[in-house]
């Protein structure tokens, strides 16, 4: 009869030691899809899709167990961190590009010589190309007297003189476009600058401040 006691005794303190063990491993609990509320000492699989709940032995809950991510919301995960990568990059270029400018123009000073420097080769080539232009109008009046003659049927003309014509509005044609491309060189260099002195500016401040 003594023996039957203690082999009670011991099953009872080993239901209780596991119990407890339970316990202090955290005790899982959700509500499944058909709204009924389960409990286990384990993640619930019937609740893998939902929220799970780990309670304390005092009831209180330890943590919130989040489902894992749906195939959308993976996707919309790894878009929003590629977002991420993106703007920190282009932030730390934008800061390496700041450093190099610095560098090269410490103080507004460099950067209008600079611009100087920039603009020489386009403002030669545009007056070159405009004193050209008026040469080439010069011709054009020559040209337009000679074939005066033959206002009412200019294919009487002779070819030499046809040709000149022809040439001459080819040439100003090529020379109107060079015009064109070097004051649009003009104005990008312009703008560039004008753009990196607008950041630069704050950089110049601050410094001159801080001497």
């Amino acid at each position: 009869m003594r023996k039957l006691r203690v082999g009670r005794v011991l099953v009872f303190l080993s239901l209780l030691a596991g119990a407890q063990g339970a316990w202090a491993a955290g005790i899982y609990t959700c509500v499944d899809g058909n709204g009924r509320k389960l409990t286990s000492d384990r993640p619930i699989p019937e609740c893998a899709d939902r929220e799970q709940r780990v309670l304390n032995p005092s009831g209180t809950v330890r943590e919130k167990l989040a489902p894992p991510p749906t195939t959308l919301e993976k996707a919309a995960a790894e878009r929003k961190e590629q977002q991420a990568n993106e703007e920190r990059s282009r932030a730390d270029e934008e800061k390496r590009r700041m450093k190099l400018l610095v560098m090269r123009y410490p103080n507004q000073a460099a950067s209008d010589q600079a611009r100087e420097s920039a603009l020489a080769q386009p403002r030669s080539a545009l007056k070159a190309a405009t004193a050209r232009l008026s040469e080439l109008k010069k011709q054009g009046i020559r040209l337009d007297a000679e074939m005066e003659f033959y206002r009412m049927d200019p294919t009487k003309a002779p070819q030499y003189l046809r040709r000149q014509v022809d040439d001459l509005g080819q040439n100003i044609q090529v020379v109107t476009r060079t015009i064109s491309e070097q004051e649009d060189e003009i104005r990008r260099i312009n703008l560039n600058f004008d753009d990196e002195q607008v950041r630069l500016r704050q950089i110049w401040n601050g410094t001159a401040a801080r001497d």
